[in-house]
């Protein structure tokens, strides 16, 4: 009796787990089901590919397809490929395309703040700027100075302590400045425009022809990697350092707000955690590669290498003062950004003397 009782029970019992499974799947979504896929592009103020800083730019949609399982996938397009090169801040702003790559000086016309977040002269290294953006503050004033253009801004990249730049003629006092047509952007610019000379503003993949005709005396570019693969030793003599006007610049992926506040959380975590990995890349890449490309270039292709004399120097932190100071005066936003970089700037240096110079002193010893 006892056994007919617990086969009675099963029976009861299967029967009502298999009404219940019938009940929750009839009218209810297939478990199984294929995730929603984003198709974004990424417009560049770089040549196709160019080394280090194009080539961030790809690893960084690299990065951002592969982590996502291809659920984000991001194709890259290099300056002038999709839009022009100078054009791609008002490219993403507008949602014409989704994500951007470059440099923050670049849209200085948009905002006068705008340029604290790429180089400023005789400003912060690499280290002190990621520390600046990351977790001194500087990031929460960086999407303040963005949110007008509907984007949302992000470090991808850092160059490190950049070359003085490219000469045609010799650098003996602030004088030689005056009448000098130089490509140089963003703050430093502003700095040669106080030395007498004029700042001309131009995409990358156009500073060798305005070199080599005579459109422009001098260029600054980058370091020795990305200097020799642009081949600036064929038509300039003289190769300065060190990079007063960016000692450690930033470069930048800004995405559509809109955009990005459609993704899921994990895909926005995805997008801020590449665009980090890719910064660190940069740096990494650019650390590795400089020395081997100077020394090939002064002892292979006959290149000068030269130091800006200490007065010169001391002449252009004088003028950079003025510019910073005036920026500030005549723009809110300008002021609140340049006050905090100001201040951890000089606890960055209060620090860095009993560290990082104290260290870099013991070789000397």
């Amino acid at each position: 009796m006892a056994e007919n009782k617990r086969r009675d029970f099963l029976k009861k019992a299967g029967a009502v787990t298999a009404a219940a499974a019938v009940a929750t799947t009839i009218g209810a979504p297939s478990v199984v089901k294929a995730e929603k896929t984003y198709q974004w592009k990424m417009v560049t103020t770089w040549p196709p590919h160019f080394p280090v800083l194009g080539e961030g730019a790809d690893k960084l949609a690299e990065m951002i397809t592969r982590m996502s399982g291809g659920r984000l996938q991001v194709q890259v397009y290099g300056g002038g490929e999709l839009v022009p090169a100078l054009q791609s801040f008002d490219a993403v702003s507008q949602g014409i395309v989704e994500m951007g790559h470059g440099a923050a000086y670049y849209w200085a016309g948009k905002s006068p703040a705008a340029q604290f977040f790429a180089a400023v002269p005789f400003g912060m290294n690499a280290q002190g700027m990621n520390a600046w953006i990351y977790t001194g503050g500087g990031m929460q004033l960086w999407e303040e100075v963005y949110a007008p253009f509907n984007l949302k801004p992000m470090p991808a990249g850092n160059t490190g302590v950049q070359m003085g730049g490219w000469f045609n003629r010799e650098i003996k006092t602030i004088e030689d400045f005056k009448g000098l047509k130089m490509r140089i952007p963003g703050l430093g610019g502003k700095v040669l425009a106080k030395a007498g000379g004029t700042a001309v503003l131009s995409a990358g993949g156009e500073i060798y022809t305005n070199l080599e005709r005579g459109v422009i005396d001098a260029t600054e570019w980058v370091g020795p990697y990305n200097d020799y693969k642009m081949g600036f030793y064929k038509v300039a003599k003289y190769y300065y350092y060190p990079g007063w006007h960016e000692p450690g610049t930033v470069l930048e992926t800004f995405v559509n707000k809109k955009a990005f506040e459609a993704l899921p959380k994990d895909l926005q975590e995805i997008v801020t955690t590449a665009a980090m990995a890719s910064n660190l890349w940069m740096l990494c890449e650019s650390e590795t590669k400089n020395n081997f490309y100077l020394d090939k270039m002064v002892k292979e292709e006959g290149v000068q290498l030269k130091m800006f004399p200490p007065d010169v120097i001391r002449k252009l932190r004088a003028y950079s003062t003025e510019v910073l100071d005036e920026i500030a005066a005549k723009d809110p936003l300008s002021k609140k950004v340049y006050e905090s970089f100001r201040k951890f700037q000089k606890q960055h240096q209060a620090w860095g003397e009993i560290s990082e110079s104290a260290y870099a002193g013991l070789n000397k010893v």
